[in-house]
């Protein structure tokens, strides 16, 4: 028998972070996102995951970059509402179909299982810590500007990272 878990978003995030001009990183994150999980138990061995992002909700605290990301030219949110990441196991990693851009991919990512504890309201609570990294590229992200010094606007690595919270369903 499988038991699910609910995402607790006010204590949960999903990061990203680039490079850009080749000079520093700019960081963002999505405001909008649920994580449901489907474990045997609580080791959290067979579990089934399943993420959706809204693209819409992309966030980098800047109004006209954001606006940037919207568009075509990356994620083209009317067109490719969401981003999704399914998976079937769960262990010191995770490597599921990710889709962005209605593009899918196999990725692998970093986890930490960081414990369960019951809160004081009685729920049982469980909390993971995530990191990865994907090419922009193979999801047709690929907007891109030349420097006149040399190099490129925004390096196709993507940095991921992620603090997810969950509420076992009673």
């Amino acid at each position: 028998m499988t038991t699910k878990w609910n995402l607790d978003p006010t204590h949960s995030e999903i990061t990203f972070k680039v490079r850009h001009m080749m000079i520093s990183n700019v960081k963002g994150n999505f405001t909008e996102f649920d994580v449901q999980l489907e474990a045997e138990d609580d080791t959290f061995t067979n579990t089934k995951t399943k993420t959706v992002i809204q693209t819409n909700s992309i966030s980098t605290y800047n109004a006209d970059r954001d606006n940037h990301l919207k568009s075509a030219d990356f994620f083209n949110v009317e067109a490719n509402p969401t981003i999704t990441f399914e998976s079937s196991a769960l262990s010191n990693e995770v490597t599921g179909n990710l889709t962005i851009n209605g593009i899918t991919k196999p990725v692998t990512l970093d986890v930490d299982f960081n414990g369960i504890k019951i809160d004081p309201y009685g729920n049982t609570r469980a909390g993971f810590s995530f990191e990865g990294k994907i090419n922009r590229k193979e999801f047709g992200l690929t907007w891109n500007a030349a420097l006149e010094a040399g190099g490129v606007m925004i390096s196709e690595d993507v940095k991921l990272a992620g603090e997810l919270q969950f509420v076992k369903q009673q």
